[in-house]
């Protein structure tokens, strides 16, 4: 870039940022009118499964194990990550991985998630749990651990828990990656996860 380009960029940005939009001030939530659900439990589980994933129900950590156990793919999995540890012992160390690529061949990934959406089956995650953030992207299958209690109704809800973002990576994880762009079918498991496992402890 020449000196005149690069001033002329600059003229450009300098009179950006003086500029000043008049924007209307967005709209106040009557929390009355948005969408609530009698059993929230209930309707996450529906709508979990209706976008591909499978809800289990759990008393405590170890039965996790257990339920993880009773699925072919996990009993034969070799490469498993996890931020869990009291439910699913990981067999590759997190700690010890510098290059992100090197989970490219993870089996499976287990993570905690901060909440549940009841209207769309979402899961927040919350970056700052993840070693790696690819680790739930990049995984054959993955599942979240996440309690009962902390099921909302809405998406204006789960904006209210968050707040105002802090710097850093977040995400809502609902079902397994899917696409419909091939022949307007849709596919699981495309460019992702083929299977979500969410596990609701008490």
């Amino acid at each position: 870039m020449s000196e005149t380009q690069s001033n002329s960029r600059q003229v450009i940005l300098d009179r950006l940022k003086g500029c000043v939009v008049d924007a209307p001030e967005l709209p106040t939530i009557d929390p009355a009118r948005v969408v609530q659900f009698d059993d929230r439990l209930q309707q996450f589980q529906e709508t979990l499964a209706s976008v591909g994933g499978e809800a289990h129900l759990v008393d405590s950590p170890g039965e996790i194990h257990e339920k993880l156990q009773t699925i072919e793919v996990f009993q034969t999995a070799r490469r498993i990550a996890s931020t869990v540890p009291d439910a699913v012992t990981a067999t590759v160390d997190l700690a010890t991985i510098d290059d992100p690529h090197a989970l490219s061949t993870l089996d499976w990934t287990i993570v905690r998630g901060e909440f549940g959406v009841a209207e769309n089956g979402a899961i927040w995650i919350d970056g700052k749990t993840l070693p790696h953030r690819v680790m739930i992207f990049i995984a054959q299958y993955l599942a979240i651990v996440i309690s009962r209690s902390d099921l909302l109704n809405n998406m204006h809800e789960a904006y209210a828990r968050i707040g105002t973002p802090s710097p850093g990576f977040g995400v809502f994880v609902s079902g397994p990656s899917k696409t419909a762009d091939i022949e307007q079918s849709l596919v699981l498991g495309a460019h992702g996860c083929r299977k979500l496992q969410v596990f609701l402890l008490p």
